[in-house]
């Protein structure tokens, strides 16, 4: 995300604590750049002794911050005790966040839903300040209740979004940093926010549109810095080829530039060239074509959020069902 925004953290995908002792962690640490700090690790489990060692490894592997996931409402998660299951056990949070705070020297924080199987405020407050009280103080709250009967897709659809609760936990507890999560998908939509809470998390919406916070540098911290498309794919290409000396295979690079383009001219036609080549030399391809467009036309400043540039993607040859 450093080359997109110059002030952010960024969470590395939930790693369950018995697979860090079985060097998971070690393949997470070997594949993440410089740039990315500061950047946080995600743990999920149950046992206190363990998640502490799995923070203890986070820490020695460079990560700025260890986030314990008590949000996951997946099958997998209740199956194995850990994600939003665990909130019904307070007494047993409060020993893993005990733990795992004693162990490490960087910051603890949790990632929470506002309850489990139905929703009440004051246990909120309570499940908050109980937590705090182990020497958490940033809290990423998902502004939705956990049904533990629905799917992880569902859970982000059907309990009722309340952002209103999470301003309220700022309010009643301004010591501590909340970061509102969930339903929030444009740099528009955060802004309000930020006059209630301390940060805003974007997830989902950032991956599929990356430049949906491409304004974010100028217009919450003052910067001058926006960078272009192509000032990224470039930096990007840079990247996937140091990681291939690696022996990382390029399409766990390419997967992740899909979208770059999206809603912009030959925007199809830089996924599909990436899904199907899957190699440096595809990307080299698609710059290459990109690079011929964006020289004659422009990005544009308000692309199309559903990737529709028929007009412009013409000068390109290919016919609107080829893109």
């Amino acid at each position: 995300m450093e080359t997109f925004i110059s002030w952010r953290p960024s969470y590395s995908n939930p790693i369950h604590r018995e697979w860090i002792c079985q060097d998971m962690l070690g393949f997470y640490g070997a594949v993440t750049s410089p740039e990315e700090h500061p950047i946080a690790l995600q743990l999920a489990g149950s046992d206190p002794k363990s998640l502490a060692e799995a923070a203890r490894i986070g820490q020695a592997w460079g990560y700025d911050e260890v986030n314990l996931n008590l949000g996951c409402p997946s099958e997998k998660a209740q199956e194995g005790g850990f994600g939003a299951c665990l909130l019904l056990d307070p007494i047993r949070v409060r020993e893993i966040l005990k733990a795992m705070v004693e162990a490490v020297d960087i910051p603890v924080t949790v990632k929470l839903r506002l309850g489990v199987e139905g929703e009440s405020y004051p246990l909120l407050a309570r499940w908050v300040e109980a937590y705090g009280e182990t020497g958490v103080r940033v809290f990423i709250v998902h502004a939705r209740s956990a049904l533990l009967n629905l799917s992880t897709r569902k859970n982000r659809e059907v309990p009722p979004l309340r952002h209103d609760w999470v301003h309220r936990l700022k309010a009643d507890f301004p010591h501590l940093t909340f970061i509102l999560n969930g339903g929030v998908r444009t740099l528009e939509e955060a802004l309000p926010h930020l006059e209630k809470v301390d940060g805003v998390m974007m997830g989902r919406a950032v991956y599929e549109d990356p430049f949906v916070l491409a304004e974010a540098d100028r217009r919450v911290f003052g910067l001058a810095h926006r960078p272009s498309r192509l000032d990224v794919a470039r930096r990007m290409r840079l990247y996937l080829e140091a990681e291939a000396q690696k022996g990382t295979p390029p399409w766990a690079v390419l997967r992740h530039m899909l979208n770059l383009f999206r809603g912009q001219p030959g925007g199809r036609l830089w996924r599909r060239l990436l899904s199907e080549g899957r190699s440096l030399d595809a990307l080299d391809q698609a710059l290459g074509l990109l690079q011929e467009q964006v020289g004659q036309e422009g990005e544009e400043e308000h692309p199309d959020p559903k990737g529709n540039a028929a007009v412009k993607r013409a000068a390109l040859g290919f016919s609107r069902q080829g893109i």
